[in-house]
């Protein structure tokens, strides 16, 4: 298990979220942001952050040439979101919630309107996505996208070890400071691989998305000791699991915490793939910024155990995925499946907010196979091609639709199975 002792040197990451468009901004605003590279972070499970500048005489020495044009986001759109009024008013709630002997904590949410990301445009939704494939690389390295022209490369600060096993990614800031995205890697090296992340990233993915602590069969090592036989599970001993401040979650509120306070009037975007993805829809929804995520396993039931308070509305976190991704689709599980071969319970399926779902399997004849599930086959094969079932109806992508009636964990009891005295 990870140590507990990261939270205190993070301070907490996110701002609020949601963006349900009003009545009179209902269509989107096709304003251009520009979006330049400004830190790079990570964080180990030895309580260090990484989080390194960026100057723009760094950008322009390490490019090759002299263009330093940005990452341009052509089509944003205003979006109500709703905040809680304070972190510490928002974590209370959280631990009301989960303790009944507290007294219950109300939390008040504060209205507002910021510029998100039109979902509804395929090269907004594009250029997320490349920004999320390039949480997984250094500046330069093989595979990074060079997103409006040449991006100048910079060197990898907080990547090299003692930084290099933990929580990481990019952030990208527009030239104002107005507009501040924020890109989570997710699982390295598909799900199998020597990534100095890979034991963090598994243990993450079995807690947040497995039934009951990655007990799949009687051979597996579960990640926590909640498991009471019979298909039971202690539902009090997995909230307390994913309460451990060393794991993703706490990580990521506190770097938003810090973002906003290097930040303060900006607002923050949260995107990310995979584990990064479902990542940044909590954070999303924990400080009510928009989030976009690519290839997300559902991460619904991970929100329900970590007692996060819901805001009025879910409409500014967006899931894009495909159908062909066992993953996101929530197929990957049981024992012969390709993700327990590797180790990973992926056993969730519901998410939150609203589900942009790409049908490649009947659109595509595309096999379910886990190998589409990697963000380049989402950048190059799905948005980086015009969607004809969409365009056939006047639209870039498919709408964007809450996941109604989604089931999941349908065999397993939770409730108070206290552990029996050894």
């Amino acid at each position: 298990m990870l140590p507990s002792t990261l939270t205190s040197f993070l301070v907490p990451l996110l701002e609020l979220w949601a963006h349900k468009p009003s009545a009179s901004t209902s269509q989107p605003q096709r304003t251009p942001l520009n979006f330049e590279l400004r830190h790079l972070y990570a964080v180990n499970s030895d309580a260090h952050v990484a989080f390194s500048d960026i100057s723009r005489s760094q950008l322009a020495g390490l490019t090759s040439n002299e263009d330093t044009t940005p990452y341009t986001i052509s089509r944003t759109a205003p979006l109500t979101t709703y905040k809680p009024s304070s972190f510490d008013a928002f974590i209370n709630a959280r631990r009301s919630s989960w303790n009944p002997s507290l007294q219950s904590a109300a939390l008040n949410w504060d209205e507002d309107i910021v510029i998100g990301p039109d979902v509804e445009s395929r090269e907004t939704l594009l250029l997320l996505a490349k920004m999320t494939n390039n949480a997984y690389l250094t500046p330069g390295e093989e595979g990074w996208y060079d997103l409006g022209d040449k991006w100048p490369v910079s060197y990898p600060f907080g990547w090299q070890p003692p930084y290099a096993d933990g929580f990481r990614g990019h952030v990208f800031a527009t030239p104002d400071n107005s507009t501040v995205v924020v890109s989570i890697k997710g699982t390295s090296a598909g799900l199998w691989g020597s990534s100095p992340t890979a034991k963090k990233d598994k243990l993450n993915d079995n807690l947040l998305f497995s039934c009951c602590c990655a007990r799949v069969g009687w051979t597996w090592t579960t990640v926590c000791d909640c498991y009471r036989g019979s298909y039971k599970c202690d539902q009090e001993c997995l909230e307390e699991a994913l309460m451990d401040e060393s794991l993703f979650y706490p990580i990521g509120t506190n770097l938003y915490n810090n973002l906003t306070y290097i930040y303060p009037d900006a607002n923050i975007w949260v995107i990310g793939h995979s584990l990064g993805g479902a990542l940044a829809s909590l954070i999303g929804v924990t400080f009510g910024a928009p989030a976009v995520t690519f290839e997300s396993p559902g991460e619904k039931m991970a929100g329900m155990r970590l007692h996060l308070p819901s805001p009025p509305s879910l409409q500014h976190v967006t899931h894009v995925f495909h159908t062909a991704d066992p993953i996101a689709m929530g197929a990957c599980n049981g024992i012969l499946s390709s993700c327990s071969l590797g180790g990973y319970a992926m056993e969730s399926r519901c998410h939150m907010g609203k589900t942009i779902v790409y049908d490649t399997v009947s659109n595509l004849s595309w096999p379910v196979a886990i190998r589409t599930h990697g963000i380049v086959t989402v950048i190059e094969e799905v948005l980086g091609v015009p969607w004809l079932p969409s365009v056939d109806v006047g639209r870039e992508v498919p709408e964007a639709v809450p996941q109604d009636d989604c089931v999941e964990c349908y065999s397993w009891e939770f409730g108070s199975f206290p552990a029996k005295k050894k």
